[in-house]
């Protein structure tokens, strides 16, 4: 793991009014790492990965993509920094194909008059590179460019949304709920695409409430508290237990660790641990 994060947060504060929506919050993302992001609702979440992504703008603090200050105003800013968001509701055209989804708000002209006057598409060389990229990120559940995506299953169409967020040379790529509302089957695709995008280098954040996903697939566990940190975990040293426990205040991250396993049901509010739908 490369000592540098790609995206860092260093005392992000964020207010509403009198609402505090982020307490200085620091967070670290390395290259070819999961990062999951926990947390109640409210506790901050949405609006570090809104800040993170561009789509809001902290009153103070810092984010450093490869070491580097950068000035994120808005999710364009962002995109061109190399961070790509995936959110719950997809945001994929059903009735495109896969190649045109890929290439949605960047697509590729043909040369000449035909693309300059015209503004014909190039859409030969864009499922060309659609297949190539779908290729790089070793996605094997997609096979043809032309199939609309209205006739996928839901965890292809996420694996789309995802290919769309990873392709083209982002860094950093976050999901918020990937496997929200997919079935047992769906949920391990997905869950093997984040790998294989994580073993390709990308640093990926991942924002779920499913616990046993999270503790499946994440390196660090980022356990949001009433707008703050409480702590970062790794799943080797904490359980579902105790990362439940820190999130809701029921413990103190340097408190000794639970020898027991996770109890079946919602621990907290809208967590899912082991045994939940």
């Amino acid at each position: 793991m490369s000592t540098t994060p790609v995206l860092q947060a260093k005392g992000l504060v964020k207010t509403f009014g009198r609402v505090i929506g982020l307490a200085g919050v620091d967070l670290e993302l390395h290259p070819g790492e999961v990062l999951a992001v926990i947390g109640d609702n409210g506790a901050g979440k949405s609006t570090l990965m809104a800040c993170l992504s561009g789509a809001q703008i902290p009153d103070e603090g810092t984010i450093l993509v490869d070491g580097e200050p950068v000035k994120l105003r808005s999710t364009a800013d962002a995109r061109r920094a190399g961070i790509e968001t995936v959110y719950q509701n997809l945001a994929v055209s059903p009735a495109l194909d896969i190649a045109s989804n890929l290439f949605l708000a960047r697509e590729r002209r043909r040369k000449g008059l035909l693309g300059s006057v015209l503004r014909m598409l190039d859409t030969k060389a864009m499922k060309q590179e659609a297949a190539g990229e779908l290729s790089n990120l070793g996605i094997s559940t997609l096979q043809d460019v032309d199939q609309a995506v209205e006739t996928l299953s839901g965890g292809q169409r996420q694996a789309v949304a995802v290919a769309r967020a990873a392709a083209f040379g982002s860094k950093v790529l976050i999901l918020d709920e990937p496997t929200a509302a997919l079935g047992v089957r769906e949920s391990g695709q997905v869950l093997r695409l984040i790998r294989e995008l994580r073993d390709k280098g990308l640093g990926i954040i991942l924002v779920s409430h499913n616990m046993p996903h999270v503790f499946e697939i994440a390196d660090r566990i980022h356990i949001q508290r009433l707008g703050g940190c409480a702590g970062v975990i790794t799943p080797a040293q904490y359980s579902m237990n105790d990362a439940v426990a820190i999130m809701t205040g029921a413990r103190k991250l340097d408190e000794p660790t639970s020898t027991t396993e996770p109890t079946e049901g919602a621990d907290a509010d809208g967590v899912q641990t082991a045994g939940a739908a």
